[in-house]
Formats: C-alpha cells, structure tokens, sequence
C-alpha cells in the first residue's frame, strides 16, 4: 500500500525576538538592513507578545491547526500523518520532506495555510518543496492544492465570523450601518501584468462570501505592504479607513480572508496600527476573530486535501 502524508507549510516566525535578525535575514535573502530596521520589527513582535518577548504565535496556532486537520483526516478513515513546514523559520520546509524521505512517505499532497494563489506567495512554497526533493534526492510524489479559497467550508466559517462580530462588537442599533473592509496581504503590483490570479480570487471570494450574508454593505483593501520602492496592491487598509471615515461611517467591520491565524499582519498592523487611527478618526473599528483552530475551517482545510 502506498504511504501517503499531508504537507502543511505556513510563513514562519522566530521562537522570540532575539531571533529577529536572522529570521529578517531568511525573508530578505540575505540583502543587507539596517539595525533600525530590525529594531523596528523587534518592537512589533514585542507588542505583539505582550513585552514577554516571545513574539508572534503563528507557530503555535499553526501547530494546534495541523494536529486538527490530522484529527479530522482521522475521523474520515484517511491515516495520513500531517507534517509542518515553514518557510523562513524552523521547523522548515526542507526538513519536513528529510523526514518524510526517512520515514518512507511515497505521495504528499501539500498545502499551504494561505487559501488565495500566486506565484509570488504560493508558488515560492512550491519551489522549496522542489529544492528540498532535489538536495536529498528523494522521489516523492507531490500534489499540489494551489488554491482553495473556493471551499464551501471556508465560506461558510468566515460568514460565520462576520455574523458573530456583528452580535458581539456592534450594538444593535447600528448594525445595519456597519461597513465590512474584506482584507488580504498586499503584493507588488506588477503581478498583475503576469495575469497573477492572486486579486482576481480575493475579489471573487470576498463578493461571494458578501452574498452569503445578504444584504451587506462592503468593500475590499490590502494590507501589511512592504517598503520596496515599487507600487503594490491597494488602496491599503489605513487609506481605506481614513476614506471611508470622510464618507462618513463610523462603524467598520475588518474581515482579514487572506489570513488563517493571529500573527504579527493581524495583531499588530489591524490591531495596533489600525487602531491607532481608528481613535484619531473617533470611529469604532472591530475585526473578526481569526479562524485558527475553528472545527468547520479545520474541515474546509481536509475538504481541500482530500480532493487534491
């Protein structure tokens, strides 16, 4: 019988700021930066870890969602052991497939916990995979789930979200005035010249996932751009805000569909930063709870496996 496993690849974040230097490093392929530079993200990750230096809890949260979705897969009669790799951090991409390579695994299917494609995110993933089956000579064989923010049960836990901050984050009489800011990480902006799928998906899911809940009033942006001295994808989410206050709402409702976890995008750049202008503005910004660990995303995850 063939052995079959799951490959489950997420960003990566250093086990505590301390590490900071050298996990910058890995994203910036060793181009040179600055100590303000790295003073700055030193700070963000402490915020972010409530001065206890530990930083961002990706890995953790990315950790609980893998023993989950290998739960799930369990509950369905699939024994395939789920395996983490990162990207820029430990434990890495490269030394997830060692160990599939030592433990014998003969077909992975891999996905990363991001449910939108592009060549500039996903597609790196897929060139680490690449890379490692290269350097340890291994012939696995890889599936790829590109995307899978089409997933009805991704849908349906992020409306779930959104129904829920609305009841918990707004009163009552001002619900019905809430506008809802769907959001994902930015990316350069010539992706769109290589017709990049990446903004098409965001757009199509955000509109689909506005149609679930009715009659809604929204609106998408990106967030979390990098300073690169090139143009990236907007309008970016402080911008958005800010216009939108002009137009007058008072009530926005942050919906983050790029991401799938608390890490350093959502829980400083929206609550911190955004925050930050929201009190400036004297508007009342929320957001929805992150997915995480929920049961019915766990199952939009092993959905997306399954099929391939």
């Amino acid at each position: 019988m063939t052995k079959k496993a799951v490959l489950m690849m997420a960003y990566g974040t250093p086990e505590n700021i301390d590490r900071m230097r050298c996990y910058l490093a890995d994203i910036r392929g060793g181009r040179p930066m600055s100590d303000e530079f790295v003073a700055e993200f030193r700070h963000r990750y402490d915020l972010v870890g409530g001065g206890t230096g530990k930083g961002s809890p990706l890995a953790t949260l990315t950790l609980d969602q893998a023993k989950k979705t290998s739960e799930e897969l369990q509950r369905r009669g699939h024994d395939w052991p789920v395996y983490i790799g990162m990207r820029h951090w430990s434990p890495w991409i490269k030394d997830a497939i060692a160990q599939m390579y030592l433990h014998g695994i003969e077909e992975v299917s891999c996905i990363v916990l991001a449910p939108h494609y592009s060549k500039m995110s996903i597609g790196k993933y897929w060139q680490k995979v690449e890379e490692a089956q290269a350097r340890i000579g291994s012939q696995i064989n890889f599936s790829f789930v590109d995307a899978w923010y089409g997933q009805p049960k991704f849908e349906q836990a992020v409306e779930t979200h959104i129904r829920q901050a609305l009841e918990d984050k707004f009163a009552p009489e001002v619900r019905d005035k809430v506008k809802i800011i769907f959001t994902a990480h930015s990316l350069p902006e010539r992706l769109l010249k290589m017709g990049d799928p990446y903004d098409d998906q965001l757009k199509s899911n955000a509109k689909a996932i506005a149609a679930r809940l009715g009659d809604v009033d929204w609106t998408f942006s990106y967030q979390s751009a990098a300073d690169t001295g090139e143009p990236w994808l907007g309008p970016q989410i402080e911008t958005a805000v800010a216009d939108l206050a002009k137009e007058g709402y008072q009530h926005l409702l942050i919906v983050p569909i790029g991401f799938v976890c608390d890490h350093v995008e959502i829980l400083y750049d929206i609550d911190i930063e955004v925050q930050e202008i929201a009190k400036t503005l004297n508007i009342q910004v929320e957001r929805t709870e992150s997915m995480n660990s929920d049961p019915v995303f766990i199952e939009a995850i092993v959905d997306a496996i399954v099929a391939g």
